[in-house]
Formats: C-alpha cells, sequence, structure tokens
C-alpha cells in the first residue's frame, strides 16, 4: 500500500538505516542527513534540515532522530508528550511506538516520555540495559544478561522466555 508515496523511495542513496510505522518511512544516509516520505500531516517528514543523525526512529505521526552528541530531535505530532525529550542526554538508542518514545542511555539505564496509560513509560528502575523496543502499550528491554524487562500494566514476566536456537 503506497497510497501517501510512503514507498517512494527508488531515489534514495546511500541509506544506512531505515525506519517504518503507519504512513510515512524515514532513511539515514551515511552523511548524517534524514530523507522522509509519505503522509506529512503532522510534519513529520520535516527532516530534511538534520544533520549528525546517527540513527532514526519513526512513531506513527512522529520521527526522531539520535545526534551523534546523545541527544535526539524529533518532529511531528506530540499530543501525547512522546516528542518531549529535548533534555535527553547521552542517548544510544532510540525505540518508538505509536504513542511513546524510549531511549536507551549510554549507562544503561532507559527514559520514556508519552502516553503511560497501560505503564509503558514507567522504566525509571530500569537498569543493565543494552536494547530497548517500543510497541503500542508495551516497552522491552533486553539486559545484558541476556533477559529481558517489560512494561505493561506493570511488568510483564518474562522470565520463562528462552531463545530457541
Amino acid at each position: 500500500n503506497n497510497n501517501v508515496g510512503q514507498c517512494d523511495v527508488s531515489s534514495w542513496k546511500d541509506i544506512i538505516q531505515i525506519s517504518v510505522n503507519g504512513y510515512h518511512t524515514v532513511g539515514l544516509r551515511a552523511d548524517g542527513m534524514v530523507v522522509a516520505t509519505g503522509n506529512n500531516d503532522y510534519g513529520q517528514c520535516d527532516v530534511s534540515g538534520w544533520k549528525d543523525i546517527i540513527s532514526v526512529a519513526s512513531g506513527e505521526l512522529y520521527t526522531l532522530g539520535l545526534k551523534s552528541n546523545g541527544t535526539v530531535v524529533t518532529v511531528g505530532d506530540n499530543k501525547k508528550g512522546q516528542c518531549n525529550v529535548s533534555n535527553w542526554m547521552n542517548i544510544v538508542q532510540l525505540a518508538a511506538s505509536d504513542s511513546h518514545t524510549v531511549g536507551l542511555k549510554a549507562d544503561g539505564t532507559v527514559v520514556a516520555t508519552g502516553e503511560n496509560i497501560s505503564g509503558q513509560c514507567r522504566v525509571d528502575n530500569w537498569e543493565n540495559i543494552v536494547s530497548v523496543a517500543a510497541g503500542s502499550d508495551y516497552t522491552l528491554g533486553l539486559k545484558n544478561d541476556g533477559t529481558l524487562v517489560a512494561n505493561f500494566l506493570g511488568v510483564i514476566d518474562v522470565s520463562k522466555w528462552d531463545l530457541i536456537d
């Protein structure tokens, strides 16, 4: 489905990372610049001035860029506070959902902002995290020992999850 141009990427060159969500596509170029296409009703594709970006993430109606200095830039819809990241520092990874944003800090702790109806932003006590992911109503953190933590209406028990060889 390319009804709003979200798949119009044939002219993109030197792309090193992509992110999609809803009806827009974001690409990070090797030179640290960002391109986007698709629905731009909330300005979520207005990334042409971004530079020095090392990673991108896209929420349903917003886009995030992780700068090399560990700060975050964002454009798009902020009705639920998912773009309130201006004070974030020392971020090494981003994750975005429809309504909340998660940032992994260099020290292994996690920050989150946006809709928190299901507890998906309650990550203040997370430590030793090496990777994060954000779903519509939940947040996952991969710990450095290979275990997972999750938030959805409190903490989800992921202790019985096992890797398939």
